[in-house]
């Protein structure tokens, strides 16, 4: 299959199925310059499909690390008036937003003060994420192959090797990859109505360098797969997706874990991290490259030291399959077994779209500006679960084998 075929498929799958685009409805591509042919591809897919409008929001990483050298903190966590508009005329309009991931040069801040590269404006985040995760418009964060993430990868600038990698792992490779991917749905929302039924109140990791227990909440509800949105429109806010995920007790965390793959934090690559839990709580953080990041990221806000989110995944993931350490969040955090910290989602207990955001706060799930996934999964990594009816291995040495 040619280059040319791939991002065709590519383009075609995040606008059918990434945000389902309907005739004359607005969207907005967020990318950087980097990705410029793919977004085309995209904006020009978004009008075959019916667009009555397709904006770019083009971002830069040159560009953005001049603002980081130069500009004050103060005016990087600055609220600006015009953004929160923005964002309530999409929210009213209904917009469909595609995010384009895919760093140009993950180590173009490598030498930014980490503050500074962890600094956010605060309510236009939160702003964003009410949009997003309590599901006001359909989104989908979908990597973009490109020269620079090719060299992270693999030494050189391959983006037509990267592009048969993320084939495999967005399933590009398949006679029909909408189809194929509504049956991956399927298969990972009957995982989560599997997992509802144990009413678990908790659950471990354990494996090599982690062991890591975490408490659930009351009415938890697991999701795999996509979504729907309030008029019952399906779409897929991650592609690729192989998860099975629900939010935590921010209160109820207590271990270790050791970080299977890298992680890209605010530009900056971190490697070899490891996390320590207690009372909830991140209270320690090494790594071999990148540690004052991740520090720097946890002082952010108050739930920034605290789990949003734990998640299943197992071997028969394509991402893992494709035998590639993607140096991306949304690709490897696929490969394997995760958590975050940060922000929880709303509709991870029974109910919580209709609460207050204080209300789910006192109910135990996490408020923060940040959502940072990180992979502990791998070989020998065993999950169990504890409910009413006691303990069941949900995983088991990295094999999903909880019956469905």
């Amino acid at each position: 299959m040619t280059g040319t075929d791939l991002l065709q498929r590519f383009a075609d799958l995040v606008v059918r199925v990434g945000v389902n685009v309907q005739p004359d409805q607005g969207v907005v591509v967020r990318a950087d310059t980097a990705h410029l042919e793919t977004a085309r591809a995209v904006v020009q897919q978004a009008y075959a499909a019916g667009a009555g409008w397709v904006d770019v929001d083009w971002t830069d990483g040159p560009i953005r690390r001049s603002r980081l050298l130069h500009a004050t903190p103060a005016e990087l966590t600055r609220t600006r008036p015009w953004t929160l508009e923005r964002i309530r005329s999409w929210t009213a309009e209904g917009v469909c937003f595609i995010t384009l991931a895919g760093e140009a040069d993950p180590h173009l801040l490598d030498d930014v003060d980490p503050a500074k590269v962890a600094a956010r404006p605060v309510e236009e985040l939160r702003a964003m994420q009410q949009a997003m995760i309590e599901e006001q418009l359909r989104w989908t964060v979908v990597a973009a192959p490109n020269p620079g993430w090719a060299r992270q990868v693999f030494g050189e600038p391959d983006t037509d090797r990267l592009w048969a990698a993320v084939a495999t792992a967005m399933r590009l490779d398949e006679p029909d990859p909408v189809t194929r991917w509504r049956d991956r749905h399927a298969e990972l929302a009957a995982r989560a109505r599997a997992l509802d039924a144990l009413e678990l109140t908790e659950v471990r990791y354990h494996g090599s360098g982690t062991d890591l227990t975490v408490g659930l909440l009351p009415e938890t509800r697991w999701t795999g797969g996509g979504e729907e949105d309030p008029s019952g429109l399906f779409y897929l806010p991650n592609i690729p997706t192989e998860e099975v995920f629900t939010s935590p007790d921010r209160r109820r965390a207590d271990g270790r874990i050791r970080l299977t793959r890298p992680v890209v934090i605010g530009g900056r690559l971190v490697e070899g991290l490891v996390v320590t839990f207690a009372g909830g709580r991140i209270t320690e953080a090494t790594a071999v490259r990148g540690a004052d990041v991740v520090r720097a990221q946890l002082d952010t806000d108050e739930g920034a030291r605290s789990l949003g989110e734990v998640a299943l995944v197992d071997r028969d993931s394509r991402i893992a399959k494709a035998g590639v350490v993607f140096h991306n969040t949304l690709f490897d955090e696929n490969a394997g077994c995760h958590v975050a910290w940060g922000f929880s989602f709303p509709f991870a207990v029974a109910g919580g779209l209709a609460k207050s955001d204080d209300e789910r706060y006192e109910l135990g799930l996490n408020r923060s500006t940040v959502h940072t996934d990180v992979v502990i999964g791998g070989e020998g990594l065993t999950v169990t679960g504890t409910g009413p009816s006691g303990s069941v291995d949900l995983l088991r040495d990295d094999e999903w084998v909880l019956p469905v």
